[in-house]
Order: C-alpha cells, then sequence, then structure tokens
C-alpha cells in the first residue's frame, strides 16, 4: 500500500514515514509522487484546512491513476493557539504578520501581543489536524496537542516557526532547545499520528 504525503517538508515526511511505515509499504511526498499542486488553505479551521488539502491532493492523485484500493493521502495543518489571546494565531499561525510564511515576523508579533501578560497566564498550545483518506475506505480524522507556555524572550536554535518561544515544562526546554529526537517524541505531529496509527490497527 502507498501513502501520499501531502507536503514537501522533508523533516515532516521523515517523521511520518517513521510512525505510518508500518502500516504502508511506499510512503512519499508529492513532489517524489509526481503530484504538483498548491492549495489555499483557506478554511477558518485547522480540522477544514487538513480536510481541504487532503481532498484536493486525493482527488489529483486518483486522477493520475497513481493511487488504487487501500492507496491513502495524509494530510495536516498546525497552528499555536494562545491562551491570553483567545485562541489566537490559531489557523492564522503561519501568516499571523504577513500574508507570506515569515516565521520571525510572527514570533516578533506574538510577542509583542504578550507584552506585559505574566507567566502564568501565557499559557498555550500547539494543535496538529490531521486528514487520511483512503482508497475505498472511511477517512481518519484525529487533532494532536501538547500543551506549554510563551516565553517572554527567544530561547535555543533548533526547529522553526514558534519553537523558540514554545516551553515545554516537563522537559524544561523550549522546542527550539531540543534535538529533533526529543521534539519528536512529545510533539503535536507526534500525537496526532499516534491517534491515526491506533485508528488503522
Amino acid at each position: 500500500m502507498k501513502l501520499i504525503i501531502a507536503s514537501n517538508n522533508k523533516h515532516k515526511i521523515e517523521e511520518i514515514k517513521a510512525m505510518l511505515g508500518v502500516r504502508f509499504d511506499v510512503v512519499q511526498g508529492m513532489r517524489e509522487a509526481g503530484l504538483e499542486l498548491e492549495v489555499d488553505e483557506n478554511a477558518e479551521t485547522l480540522e477544514g484546512n487538513a480536510e481541504k488539502k487532503a481532498a484536493e491532493v486525493f482527488a489529483l492523485a486518483d486522477s493520475m491513476g497513481i493511487i488504487g484500493n487501500g492507496d491513502a493521502v495524509l494530510a495536516d495543518d498546525t497552528g499555536l493557539l494562545v491562551d491570553a489571546l483567545g485562541g489566537a494565531p490559531g489557523v492564522r499561525s503561519a501568516r499571523y504578520a504577513t500574508d507570506g510564511h515569515d516565521d520571525a515576523a510572527n514570533r516578533r508579533k506574538l510577542l509583542y501581543a504578550l507584552a506585559g501578560v505574566p507567566t502564568r497566564k501565557r499559557g498555550a498550545h500547539f494543535a496538529t489536524a490531521m486528514v487520511l483518506k483512503i482508497k475505498g475506505e472511511p477517512d481518519i480524522e484525529a487533532t494532536g496537542r501538547v500543551f506549554g507556555v510563551i516565553t517572554e524572550e527567544e530561547r535555543g536554535e533548533n526547529g522553526f516557526g514558534y519553537d523558540s518561544l514554545f516551553f515545554y515544562e516537563p522537559m524544561g526546554k523550549t522546542f527550539a532547545e531540543m534535538d529533533a529526537e526529543e521534539k519528536n517524541a512529545v510533539s503535536h505531529r507526534k500525537n496526532a499520528l499516534a491517534l491515526v496509527l491506533a485508528a488503522l490497527n
């Protein structure tokens, strides 16, 4: 069976392959599968974006005849939800400061928005919504979360996005201070993948 991941992000593909490779003989990103598609992620929720991406990539792959019964497409969308900001930036996490994907600008805007907010009120969580569309079978939907606190300044050199501001209390580090193995063991995407794998099993 084949799994096509609706992404060309190398790190994401490797992480998904490590967990779902036990159920699929072939795991490919879009480029590797020969798919060129830019999905407009304009839904109002993470779940809506994941569903839209999965549906459009699945339709293209199906029309090209590159998936058969039992083959699947996996799509996800991730956001950071900050309690003091009523869940913002949420579904707009990647475009919080600009319409482009400017991670540094997004972090600066978040720190500005939380200026003066005490640590005890800086709770937040990452959420990853996933949709697995399997040809000939019902969809599988799952959302994984991980909870933490937004720091008052950036810490760490690893990761991307908001990782340098997201402090994970059980490990006493921001996501950007963890290596890939540490982060992948506790991340929102790992938690969503575990739910998908449980549903497959």
